[in-house]
């Protein structure tokens, strides 16, 4: 009776072994090709679609890097006969600015990739121009400030569309919503702060 219900444990071996080695190998084959494009935080994004996003926000932040350091410097360097007003003036922007690059910072960890970090990332990848630290007349500065911040609201404008469109993130959408609404305000302070060539 223990040989009988021993051999009814047992299991039979398969009819033909190279077969479902090959189904299990062709099974493995297709799950790596899906998880390519599969959701790297399972948050519904594609990791190429997450890659596409994360990359176009480092550039976002190199930027917001470039412009925060050139405010700092008009801040420290500036001169004219509202320097006491516009260093103080400036003295927000660039708090403000810090918040923006730590949030664009986060929001690239949130998507699942690297925020850059180094002076020289920042620079390479940057769409703006640095400023030498010497001084210079209040109403130039303030100008050149400006227009970085409109370069940079052309270019958040652009990825509202394409990170809701392109990449079916419609939160990094908003997020950058915001930022660019964020810079329409510092680039009309801006501009309200000295008086505009008629």
């Amino acid at each position: 009776m223990a040989k009988n219900v021993k051999a009814a444990v047992q299991k039979p071996a398969p009819k033909n072994a190279k077969q479902v080695n090959q189904k299990v190998i062709g099974k493995n084959e297709n799950e790596q090709k899906q998880n390519e494009n599969t959701d790297n935080l399972n948050t519904g994004i594609s990791a190429s679609n997450s890659a596409g996003v994360a990359e176009a926000l480092n550039q976002v932040l190199a930027d917001e890097f470039v412009l925060y350091t050139k405010t700092l410097n008009f801040h420290w360097n500036i001169e004219g006969r509202d320097f006491h007003a516009l260093h103080l003036f400036l003295d927000d922007q660039y708090h403000q600015l810090q918040i923006i690059i730590d949030s664009v910072a986060e929001r690239i960890r949130k998507v699942g990739h690297f925020a850059t970090g180094s002076m020289q990332e920042f620079l390479d990848a940057a769409s703006l121009k640095e400023h030498a630290g010497n001084a210079s007349v209040s109403e130039q500065m303030i100008a050149e400030l400006a227009s970085d911040h409109d370069a940079i609201i052309r270019n958040t404008r652009k990825l509202i569309d394409e990170f809701d469109e392109k990449y079916g993130d419609a939160g990094s959408s908003d997020f950058i919503t915001g930022i660019m609404k964020e810079h329409e305000k510092m680039a009309w302070m801006l501009r309200a702060s000295v008086p505009q060539a008629k």
